[in-house]
């Protein structure tokens, strides 16, 4: 099993949000990724520039390299693209979760057959039930890949 995530700022809403995601890869370069998000969830009314350097020096990041980071704009075409990559699946808010298959034959392969979208935060149970019939799929799909 995989857990992917990926960056859709919601900048209708959360006017600073692509900066936002900038700056949580760049914590991310120094092993604090899911910090800063927690950072920056917890803070949504205060995502502007001067308040994201103020998370990245609370979280002890190394500030001259995420200021560097930051300000080079290189995770820019990155969440482009993942901005682009969700509309393609007509994903257009958070969150949403991508259950899926990889390739039994080629487990390096980054494409995945989709078998559910789940959207908005769910309970528990909704997702194990939609996990162990992923499973399942997997489980028979193995078998047919082995013969």
């Amino acid at each position: 099993m995989r857990y992917v995530f990926r960056d859709l700022p919601l900048e209708a809403i959360h006017p600073h949000a692509f900066k936002a995601a900038e700056a949580a890869n760049c914590a991310g370069e120094q092993g604090k990724f899911w910090e800063m998000y927690e950072h920056l969830f917890r803070n949504q009314r205060a995502l502007a520039p001067p308040s994201l350097a103020q998370y990245a020096q609370a979280l002890s990041l190394d500030t001259a390299k995420f200021t560097a980071c930051f300000d080079s704009g290189k995770y820019a075409p990155e969440i482009r693209k993942d901005i682009d990559d969700a509309g393609a699946a007509n994903i257009e808010g958070t969150p949403n979760f991508i259950i899926g298959l990889a390739n039994p034959k080629n487990p390096r392969d980054p494409r995945i057959k989709v078998l559910r979208i789940v959207t908005g935060a769910q309970p528990y149970p909704v997702f194990k039930a939609i996990l162990d019939a992923a499973l399942a799929v997997a489980a028979a799909q193995n078998r047919d890949a082995q013969k």
